[in-house]
């Protein structure tokens, strides 16, 4: 099944395949992403958080489900790799500004 995601965060699970500044492109300057109780503010920062995630871990990312919660779009994404834990599922909670990503949280 394919989901109808907004353009920005069909744009970040694609970025997400890619490289640190790829998904980087996807948020807006002072965009904000918290990930495993760690927060990362800026561009610079949001691409370094996703470089050292890849280099430690090989993953997919498949999106199964959206809720539109009106302030900020909540994507259900099951995620498969050779992370600990592999595989779950993981939400990923964006925050819109325009077309680009102004806050992501991403918690099991």
């Amino acid at each position: 099944m394919t989901l109808a995601l907004p353009k920005p965060i069909a744009d970040y699970f694609a970025a997400d395949a890619a490289d640190g500044a790829a998904v980087a492109a996807c948020f807006t300057a002072d965009a904000v992403v918290v990930d495993e109780k760690k927060t990362y503010t800026g561009r610079d920062a949001i691409a370094a958080w996703k470089s050292e995630a890849s280099a430690k871990y090989e993953y997919v990312a498949d999106p199964v489900a959206i809720d539109d919660q009106g302030d900020r779009v909540v994507v259900t994404a099951h995620l498969t790799g050779n992370f600990p834990g592999s595989p779950v599922d993981l939400r990923y909670a964006f925050t819109l500004s325009g077309n680009a990503i102004a806050r992501l949280e991403i918690v099991p």
